[in-house]
C-alpha cells in the first residue's frame, strides 16, 4: 500500500477514515470530558511519540510477548510464512501482506492490529451518543493522532456531522500538512491545539523527520484566520532536546508575533507512556536514555518562558 496515496481515504459523500481507536472520557485533550478519535498516519516521526502505532498510514501488527503462550496458532495461520516460532513468535515484517489472520486467531490477543477503516458518518453517529456527557461537562470530541489533517476530507466530514448535533469540536495537530488541508477543517472547529516541537528547523528535522518551516507558516495562518476557533499553542518539553534557554526564547519570540487569536501556550512535560509499544512494533525507542523531568525542572522552565512572555498565559 502506498502510504502517501493513502493519506486521504475515500472520494464519495460518505468517506472512510483510518483510525487507531476512540478513547472515552479524556480530561487532557481539551475542555471538559471528551471522546478522542486517534487518526492513523502522520508525516512526522517524533522520537518521543507516545503513540508510535499512529505514525504509519498502513495498518500494522504489534506483538505483546508478555501475553503470548506460544501456542503456535499464529504461525500456522500465516500463509506467507512471515510468522515463525523460535521460543516466541518472530515476525518478518517484509514478508507480511497485512491479512491480519494471525491477530484473528490469537486466543490471548498477544497479536494486535493497529488500524481500522470506518465510515465517517457511522463514527459520528457513535460519538453523538455521548452528547449528554459533553453537555454536562462542557466537553466534546477531539481529533488526535497521528495527524488528523493528513486525512483532511474525511476529518472535515466527521467534524461537519458532529457540528450538526452541536458537539464542541477540537483538534490536536502538529500542522505538518499543507494549509489547504488545515483550512478544510476550520469551519467545523471550536478549538485548535497546535504543536511546535523545536524552533531550529534542522534540529526539528533531526528529531521528527520534518523541518519546521511549514509548521511555523501554518501557525501564523491560524493566528490570522477569521474563523472563530480558540487557538492554543502546545510545546512538548523534552529534556536535553528542546528545553534550553535559547530554544524557549525563540518560542517566545514566535509567540509575540501571534497577536490575533492565540490564547495561551501549554507545556507538555515529557513522559514515557507508550514506549513499550515500540517493542510491540519491533522498533527501537530513540529516547531510551532520556529521563522524565522532575517537577522542579518543569516549573523552572515554565517560569523562564513566562518571564519571556509577560501577558501571555503559559500553562503546564
Amino acid at each position: 500500500m502506498n502510504e502517501k496515496a493513502d493519506m486521504t481515504i475515500g472520494n464519495n459523500s460518505d468517506k472512510s477514515c483510518r483510525i487507531l481507536r476512540v478513547e472515552k472520557s479524556s480530561i487532557y485533550d481539551g475542555r471538559g470530558l471528551r471522546n478522542v478519535v486517534f487518526f492513523k498516519g502522520c508525516p512526522m516521526q517524533c522520537a518521543w511519540c507516545s503513540t508510535p502505532e499512529s505514525q504509519s498510514f498502513n495498518a500494522e501488527i504489534g506483538i505483546d510477548l508478555a501475553k503470548c503462550i506460544n501456542c503456535g496458532e499464529c504461525a500456522k495461520a500465516c500463509k506467507k510464512g512471515a510468522l515463525q516460532l523460535n521460543g516466541q513468535p518472530v515476525l518478518q515484517r517484509e514478508l507480511c501482506d497485512g491479512c491480519f489472520t494471525c491477530a484473528e486467531v490469537c486466543k490471548k490477543r498477544a497479536i494486535k492490529k493497529y488500524g481500522l477503516d470506518v465510515r465517517t458518518t457511522q463514527l459520528a453517529s457513535n460519538l453523538v451518543k455521548d452528547e449528554i456527557f459533553y453537555f454536562h461537562s462542557g466537553g466534546g470530541v477531539t481529533l488526535s493522532g497521528g495527524e488528523p489533517c493528513a486525512q483532511s476530507e474525511s476529518a472535515a466530514e466527521l467534524l461537519h456531522e458532529l457540528k450538526k448535533h452541536g458537539v464542541h469540536t477540537s483538534i490536536e495537530t502538529a500542522l505538518c500538512c499543507s494549509w489547504e488541508n488545515i483550512k478544510t477543517l476550520l469551519p467545523y472547529l471550536d478549538c485548535v491545539l497546535a504543536d511546535i516541537k523545536h524552533m531550529d528547523s534542522d534540529i526539528h528535522k533531526r528529531w521528527t523527520g520534518f523541518d519546521n518551516s511549514t509548521i511555523i507558516e501554518n501557525i501564523h495562518q491560524l493566528d490570522s484566520s477569521d474563523y472563530p476557533f480558540s487557538f492554543i499553542l502546545r510545546f512538548p518539553l523534552i529534556p536535553d532536546i528542546n528545553d534550553d534557554d535559547e530554544n524557549l526564547y525563540a518560542l517566545a519570540a514566535l509567540t509575540r508575533k501571534l497577536t490575533k487569536k492565540l490564547q495561551s501556550i501549554e507545556i507538555l512535560p515529557y513522559h514515557r507512556l507508550g514506549s513499550i509499544t515500540y517493542k510491540y512494533l519491533g522498533r527501537d525507542y530513540r529516547l531510551e536514555e532520556t529521563s522524565v523531568s522532575t517537577v522542579a525542572h518543569i516549573e523552572e522552565r515554565v517560569n523562564y518562558l513566562r518571564s519571556c512572555l509577560p501577558g501571555v498565559p503559559v500553562m503546564a
